[in-house]
């Protein structure tokens, strides 16, 4: 199952130094029946960038909590087995939420999504509560972008 991992970047520093994906239970996001609907009528990829951006959603949220950590949002693209991942519980809130309830090691990431440098100062306004952080707000402008996995030292200076 894909799974979608909010993230900053000390976390995503965290995950390459332990070569996992921290202890669970985790909040992650995923395409669940509550997304697609009772008739699942809507398109995969539409699907799947939901739930992408409920992880992003969620970085900000992990942002705000850390304000030492760049303003840059992140989400790692996971594929996971499904017995590590339950429903949500009271992580309810979104409906792509689920938990993780099984340890994922590093070599599950398929991806890693990131904000581009130049979105710093929109993320700094959406993660400090200064601008929204959805529709219509400054991060409307900016998408995350995709590297793969071999790419997280030089994304985190380490290259």
């Amino acid at each position: 199952m894909r799974i979608y991992l909010p993230s900053t970047f000390p976390g995503l520093a965290e995950a390459l130094d332990s070569g996992g994906l921290g202890e669970p239970p985790l909040t992650a996001f995923a395409v669940t029946e509550r997304l697609a609907g009772p008739h699942g009528a809507q398109d995969d990829e539409e699907l799947e960038y939901e739930a992408l951006s409920g992880a992003a959603e969620a970085s900000l949220r992990l942002l705000a909590a850390d304000p030492s950590a760049p303003r840059r949002r992140a989400v790692l693209a996971v594929e996971a087995p499904d017995a590590a991942v339950g429903p949500p519980g009271d992580r309810a809130g979104h409906p792509a939420a689920v938990a993780v309830i099984g340890t994922l090691p590093l070599k599950r990431v398929a991806a890693v999504h990131v904000d581009a440098p130049a979105a710093e100062d929109a993320v700094a306004a959406a993660a400090d509560g200064a601008a929204p952080g959805g529709e219509g707000g400054p991060l409307e402008e900016h998408e995350l972008l995709w590297y793969a996995t071999q790419e997280l030292p030089y994304l985190l200076g380490r290259s």
